[in-house]
């Protein structure tokens, strides 16, 4: 038995640029953050030669043509894995539509356990390109390529995205004190809402591809990541805020789906409470909002946004790890 930990992720600023159809031309990054919420893989050798997944729902079949989980079945396929195998999954958090990137969580979380389950151990930068390869290649999903690194490699970074199909995970490096100092910043609600991360995706991917207004704006987006790199590496965390506004602000600009009145509303009250800057995470629509602001607002914000439920959330320094391993 094999059972593996990946965390989630929080993106900062940048998002959206890490779409194939953006970076190649002109080049992406983003920053983010691993977060202190994880998935859990469990792979275990089945007694006969079929296959079961257990995850929302539980598929127990003959033979790998028959899962109807597209991340399982891909990755199975791309491993050589055609039976004697059963998969289960759980997470901390809602699984689907948050915008936390549990998707490809899931995806690398599977991979490692998979390959433990073979006797290989996979380094973090080949189990972010197979989960790439998993998720955009043969499951055909319109999404982009940060989240995968970000589970892989854990930790706070600088991802960028090279017009070759090359990526470049770069750690932004704070001591221990700045860390903290920014994770007390930081709030999450979540909206109680979720949405198909891939089709906003699809529609933000089309927007971009052949509209220069919104070519530029993602191109803002991507200078803002370098910014905030260097504005947490220089130790002026109080400038989070603005960044994350900034970013909020020119995301929505992109497609009318990113954002909604509701969210507008929710936003609007979190900014007059105190908190100084925030965004929706992921491709937005709903899930989780996260707000920067001093401590000392944080009773407000958390009033202003009632019944919204705040989620603690804390950063994670390790990426996927094999927790339990059995042979």
């Amino acid at each position: 038995m094999i059972i593996t930990r990946t965390p989630l992720r929080a993106s900062f600023a940048g998002g959206g640029s890490d779409i194939a159809s953006f970076y190649r031309r002109f080049g992406g990054a983003v920053v983010s953050t691993a977060i202190d919420k994880y998935i859990y893989v469990t792979v275990n050798r089945k007694f006969d030669d079929g296959l079961r997944v257990a995850y929302s729902r539980n598929e127990e079949v003959e033979n790998l043509g028959q899962i109807r989980h597209p991340i399982v079945k891909n990755a199975l396929k791309i491993l050589g894995i055609s039976g004697g195998v059963e998969i289960t999954t759980i997470a901390d958090v809602p699984s689907r539509g948050t915008g936390l990137g549990s998707s490809s969580s899931f995806a690398v979380g599977l991979l490692c356990a998979l390959g433990g389950f073979q006797g290989r151990f996979m380094a973090a930068q080949e189990l972010a390109e197979l989960s790439c390869e998993v998720e955009i290649e043969l499951c055909g999903e319109p999404i982009g390529k940060q989240d995968q690194y970000a589970a892989a490699y854990g930790g706070m970074s600088l991802i960028e995205f090279n017009a070759d199909d090359t990526t470049r995970v770069t750690p932004i490096i704070m001591p221990k004190e700045r860390r903290q100092a920014v994770e007390s910043r930081l709030l999450m609600f979540y909206t109680g809402s979720t949405r198909s991360a891939s089709a906003l995706l699809e529609v933000q991917s089309e927007a971009v591809s052949s509209n220069l207004a919104k070519q530029n704006v993602l191109r803002s987006m991507v200078q803002l990541a370098y910014q905030l790199r260097d504005e947490l590496q220089s130790g002026a965390v109080d400038n989070l805020g603005a960044i994350l506004h900034e970013n909020w602000m020119l995301k929505k600009s992109i497609s009318s789906g990113i954002s909604n009145p509701e969210i507008d509303y929710l936003y609007d009250r979190a900014i007059a409470a105190g908190a100084t800057g925030g965004k929706i995470l992921g491709a937005g629509g709903g899930g989780f909002l996260l707000f920067d602001g001093p401590a000392e607002k944080h009773l407000a914000i958390e009033a202003a946004l009632v019944p919204l439920r705040r989620v603690p959330v804390g950063f994670e320094r390790q990426g996927c790890q094999v927790i339990f391993y059995h042979a």
